[in-house]
């Protein structure tokens, strides 16, 4: 845990804590607890380096299409 929280910082990372930051700093002037809660969530997220898929990330490969798998779909027109 004291390996992912020290290491791997880039640009980003330093955003999302800068944002978080000034979120919370913002909540505490205005006394707001649900914009504190955000501001945790920006600044956790920076801490402990996860984005909102967890820190594999979201890649999706394309499914290809198989041409001959494929059906023709015939309508009926109900009156």
């Amino acid at each position: 845990m004291k390996q992912v929280i020290l290491s791997n910082w880039n640009f980003m990372r330093v955003v999302r804590l800068g944002i978080g930051i000034a979120i919370i700093v913002q909540a505490v002037f205005a006394r707001d607890l649900l914009f504190g809660l955000a501001g945790l969530m920006f600044s956790g997220m920076a801490v402990f380096n996860i984005a909102c898929c967890g820190m594999g990330g979201c890649p999706t490969s394309p499914k290809m299409m198989d041409t001959e798998s494929t059906k023709d779909i015939h309508y009926e027109e109900v009156v």
